[in-house]
C-alpha cells in the first residue's frame, strides 16, 4: 500500500518530522512523514522541496486536526504530489472523503476501540492504533498499546499500524503478534542521530527510564504524555488543565535545549533507548531483529 521496503513509520511530530528526520527515514526503507501541524505551510512546501532533493522514496503527510482547520489543507497536500496521509485528533469523516478524491490514502490514529470503528465508517484505508504509554497528545483515559492493538485488530478488517512503546525488532514482532501489519515510532525517531532537536532533548530520552514521563490533563482535554523534567514535574498532580508553552518557548526547547523552557514530548519507551543513532541504523536493527525473534519463536513454539 505506502511502496516502502519495511512497514515502518516514522510519528509525525510537530516542528520535528521534517525534512532531514524524514527523508533518513524514507532512504532507509521505512516512511517518512512530513508534519503540518505547525501550521506553518510555506516553511512546509519548502520541506517538501527539500525531500525531493533528499530522496526518491515515498514519504507521506500528517494532518493533526487540533491544529489544522481549513480544508485547504487537502489541495496543499494534493500540490506536494504526496499520496498517502495520517490524519489525527479529530473526526475522521472531517478529510476522508476529500482526500481520497485526490487520489490519496488516508490512515487515522485512534486512541480507543470507539475512534477506529468510526474511522472505519468514515472510509479510512486503514487505522494507526497508538497506545497510552506512547508520547505526545493522548486520549485523558488512555489504554495500553497491549490491549488496545488486539482489540481494534479483532474489529477491523484494514490494515493496522500499532504505535506506542515501538523502538525495536522485538516490540515490532510483539506489535504484529498482536494483529498489526506495521509500526509507528515516535520516541526513537526523535532520538535519532538526524532528528532535527538539540541534544538535551535526545540526552533526556536517552537517560529516560521507564517511570520518567508524566501524563498531563488527566482530567482535561487534551491529555499528553511528557518526558520527566522539574518543569513537567511540577504540573504532574495540577487540578488545573496546564496549556501548552508559547511557540517561542517550544523552539528554545526543541532547538535550543532550555528544558525548562516547554514540555518535551515523551513516551515510556524512552526507558528501552540507550543510544543516539543513525536513522538507517535504527531501520536495519530493528528489521534483523524482528525477523531473528519470530524464527527463535517459531523454533521454540512450534508444535
Amino acid at each position: 500500500m505506502l511502496g516502502v521496503d519495511y512497514p515502518i513509520v516514522q510519528a509525525p511530530m510537530g516542528y520535528i518530522a521534517r525534512a532531514q528526520l524524514a527523508s533518513a527515514v524514507s532512504n532507509a526503507g521505512a516512511l517518512g512523514i512530513i508534519e503540518t501541524s505547525s501550521g506553518q505551510l510555506d516553511q512546509v512546501r519548502e520541506e517538501v522541496k527539500k525531500m525531493r532533493d533528499l530522496t526518491d522514496k515515498p514519504f507521506g503527510f500528517n494532518i493533526a486536526q487540533l491544529f489544522v482547520h481549513d480544508l485547504e489543507i487537502v489541495d496543499f497536500v494534493h500540490e506536494q504530489g504526496v499520496r498517502f496521509v495520517t490524519t489525527s485528533a479529530g473526526d475522521p469523516s472531517r478529510y476522508t472523503d476529500a482526500l481520497h478524491e485526490a487520489g490519496i490514502t488516508v490512515f487515522h490514529v485512534v486512541p480507543n476501540l470507539r475512534s477506529a470503528l468510526k474511522a472505519i465508517d468514515a472510509g479510512v484505508d486503514g487505522i494507526v492504533a497508538e497506545g497510552g504509554e506512547g508520547g505526545g497528545f493522548k486520549n485523558t483515559r488512555d489504554v495500553a498499546s497491549m490491549v488496545l492493538v488486539p482489540l481494534v485488530c479483532s474489529q477491523v478488517d484494514v490494515p493496522v499500524i500499532a504505535a506506542g512503546g515501538i523502538c525495536d525488532g522485538r516490540t515490532m514482532a510483539a506489535a504484529f503478534a498482536l494483529g498489526a501489519e506495521g509500526v509507528q515510532m515516535g520516541t526513537r525517531m526523535v532520538s535519532a542521530a538526524e532528528s532535527p532537536v538539540h541534544d538535551n532533548y535526545k540526552n533526556l530520552i536517552v537517560d529516560g527510564v521507564e517511570t520518567g514521563t508524566v501524563m498531563l490533563n488527566r482530567f482535561h482535554k487534551p491529555g499528553f504524555r511528557v518526558l520527566a523534567t522539574p518543569y513537567s514535574e511540577a504540573l504532574e498532580q495540577s487540578q488545573e488543565q496546564v496549556s501548552m508553552a508559547s511557540l517561542d518557548k517550544i523552539l528554545s526547547l526543541y532547538f535550543d535545549g532550555d528544558l525548562d523552557a516547554a514540555f518535551a514530548f515523551g513516551g515510556q519507551v524512552a526507558g528501552r533507548i540507550d543510544a543516539v543513532k543513525p536513522v538507517a541504523e535504527i531501520i536495519g536493527e530493528t528489521i534483523a531483529e524482528f525477523h531473528d525473534t519470530v524464527r527463535t519463536l517459531a523454533k521454540h513454539y512450534e508444535s
